[in-house]
């Protein structure tokens, strides 16, 4: 079964990865797209949601609970986005105050806790790696923030670059060394003609397929090392989403491959 998926986004919300999907034990994802004024509802039963803003601005109702004219970039490049944390058992509504699009990141829970606006001054900013494997990571919903079992984040890789590097994986419940952690990549390329490449592998190999990544494609990475590199003169985004069983975010990089991550302090000390 192919781990990537590659879809025509039409308006309204566009199902990615469901409930039945068999990739995937935890995470569910779409794309809302919508006109403005055009308004999308749902009820979030026995799911915790993340309301991403990729571009355009949206009032979002949960209950008596209204966050009007939210969202100000103009594409995923731009700036950090607003998201909207909507805990299980809450209905929502989602209307376009001009053209959106919006990830909906949803994952099992039964966590009783408050609806949440995550505004762009409150999301983590990191610039992570050295040389070609130099990227800038925006955290969304980290391990403080309080959730069930979603974390989500955005990485941006300029022109050429790599990320996930040195290669990682969050296969097994073996804490405090490594964490079970699915994994779902949506990608977005600028300009748009530009591509990306993917690999996803395994240490015995029975996973080793590489993906050629075009705009809007997403991979989910139920297990296995997973870098990715984009094509020179066109910047790769991608919307991460990972969640497990115990919420808890410990990698492990190939053996094989760690001396870059060794080397990144000397890198950095000789302003390379």
């Amino acid at each position: 079964m192919s781990l990537q998926i590659r879809k025509q986004l039409d308006s309204g919300y566009n199902e990615v990865i469901g409930s039945e999907d068999k990739r995937l034990q935890f995470i569910q994802f779409g794309i809302l797209r919508l006109a403005t004024g055009e308004s999308f509802a749902q009820d979030a039963a026995g799911k915790e949601t993340v309301l991403v803003i990729l571009s355009g601005r949206c009032t979002v109702k949960v209950g008596r609970v209204e966050y009007e004219n939210i969202g100000q970039r103009e594409d995923v490049f731009s700036d950090s986005p607003y998201s909207v944390y909507i805990p299980c058992d809450k209905a929502y509504e989602v209307i376009a105050t001009n053209d959106l699009e919006v990830a909906v990141c949803k994952a099992p829970s039964d966590l009783k806790t408050e609806t949440t606006l995550i505004r762009p001054e409150q999301v983590g900013l990191r610039s992570v790696g050295q040389l070609n494997w130099r990227r800038d990571i925006r955290d969304i919903v980290d391990s403080n923030f309080n959730a069930g079992h979603l974390l989500i984040g955005e990485t941006l890789n300029p022109p050429g670059n790599w990320s996930s590097v040195p290669p990682h994986r969050h296969d097994f419940d073996n804490l405090p060394e490594e964490s079970d952690m699915e994994e779902v990549y949506f990608f977005k390329i600028k300009p748009q003609q530009g591509f990306g490449i993917q690999r996803i592998y395994t240490d015995d190999r029975s996973i080793d397929s590489v993906y050629l990544l075009q705009d809007n494609d997403t991979v989910a990475i139920p297990e296995g090392y997973h870098p990715v590199v984009v094509a020179p003169g066109y910047r790769l985004y991608y919307l991460w989403i990972l969640a497990g069983e115990k919420r808890i975010l410990k990698m492990r990089d190939d053996p094989q491959h760690t001396w870059l991550k060794n080397a990144e302090p000397i890198l950095s000390e000789l302003g390379v």
